[in-house]
């Protein structure tokens, strides 16, 4: 007669690894996005495929590769960010204990996110993508709109494309650790009482810490992505030369999120105790929208000024204070609202 096997219980081994499940979901989540987005390149940019030489002349402008990497570079980012928070949460919400006894939750998570990744570069981006041709110009809807209408619908098109991706790549995120971690799925036995008093692993990041790098990767994302939504309806990225891009799509991003770290970090207690992701989160989207709320109305009331006294603001002198005064209020947007939010969304965990 066979013998039936049976699962092993959990094990001090178990209990580590589900301790180290966060940082495996954001690199998994990582790995998963740039394996597809180099697999996707090279096919693209093979010999044998068809205008091959046009696709390499224009991935080595400048202008494109820069964008493009900076866009792929903040969905692998955001993407991180949301499965080690769905991770972190469910650690210190359920236990070491009940987690360690899920089964294989790093490769069911892999699998889980890879399928939505598939489906939305190949179901997905495709549809979108000829739902805008048909506002451009030599599209099907261009008898029906001037071109004026064209325009506007096509920026309306883009935007409407863009949210749509973003929370694709939100509830994708979700659906891969929900399956991973759902408690219904298959679990290994538990371990004896006094077992998992004993291994249960103390979580060494620092909350502290933790909050402010969720916040600032989560307030940079979404820089990056208010600048690729921008970037399709004006000619300014195509006028920039090398320098000025890496300065507009690298280097400003990082500095966002060094401030907004910065924020998170003083807005956080160093005596919390809980990392709460999910509320960094919404602090840092609270503090994002905020900042631009308040630089359009400051860039407006400027325009306004300008108008009225167009022979100082005018100037080439009062548009380079004007720019000036911009980003020194935008740097100290992002260091006090990130520090208010931070701090009015752990106020109950101090």
């Amino acid at each position: 007669m066979q013998s039936e096997s049976i699962p092993m219980a959990a094990t001090p081994s178990s209990y580590e690894r589900v301790q180290r499940l966060p940082r495996d979901f954001a690199w998994l989540t990582v790995l998963i996005h740039a394996a597809l987005f180099v697999a996707s390149t090279v096919v693209q940019l093979l010999p044998m495929l068809l205008g091959n030489e046009q696709l390499r002349s224009r991935y080595a402008m400048p202008a494109v590769w820069i964008p493009m990497l900076a866009h792929a570079g903040m969905a692998w980012l955001l993407a991180a960010t949301l499965a080690w928070s769905h991770a972190r949460k469910a650690l210190d919400e359920r236990g070491a204990a009940s987690l360690a006894r899920v089964l294989n939750p790093g490769s069911r998570f892999a699998l889980a996110y890879l399928v939505v990744v598939i489906a939305n570069i190949f179901a997905l981006s495709p549809l979108l993508y000829r739902l805008q041709l048909l506002f451009m110009p030599g599209g099907a809807l261009q008898d029906i709109f001037d071109m004026h209408g064209m325009r506007s619908w096509m920026t309306t098109t883009m935007l409407i494309q863009s949210i749509i991706q973003l929370v694709v790549l939100v509830l994708g995120v979700w659906l891969a650790a929900w399956f991973a971690l759902r408690k219904g799925g298959r679990v290994v036995p538990a371990a004896a009482p006094s077992d998992v008093a004993a291994n249960e692993v103390p979580v060494t990041t620092s909350p502290r810490r933790a909050i402010a790098l969720v916040g600032a990767a989560v307030f940079a994302s979404l820089q990056v992505w208010s600048a690729t939504f921008a970037s399709h309806w004006t000619d300014a990225v195509r006028l920039m030369d090398s320098t000025a891009l890496l300065l507009g799509w690298i280097v400003l991003p990082l500095l966002s999120f060094a401030l907004a770290f910065w924020g998170g970090w003083l807005g956080a207690d160093p005596g919390l105790t809980q990392v709460r992701p999910f509320r960094a989160v919404a602090a840092s989207v609270f503090a994002f929208v905020l900042a631009q709320v308040i630089c359009i109305a400051a860039g407006l009331a400027w325009l306004m000024l300008a108008i009225q006294f167009s022979s100082v603001l005018g100037s080439v002198g009062g548009l380079l204070g004007f720019v000036v005064a911009f980003v020194v209020l935008y740097m100290a947007l992002a260091v006090l609202l990130m520090r208010a939010a931070m701090r009015r969304q752990y106020r109950r965990y101090l």
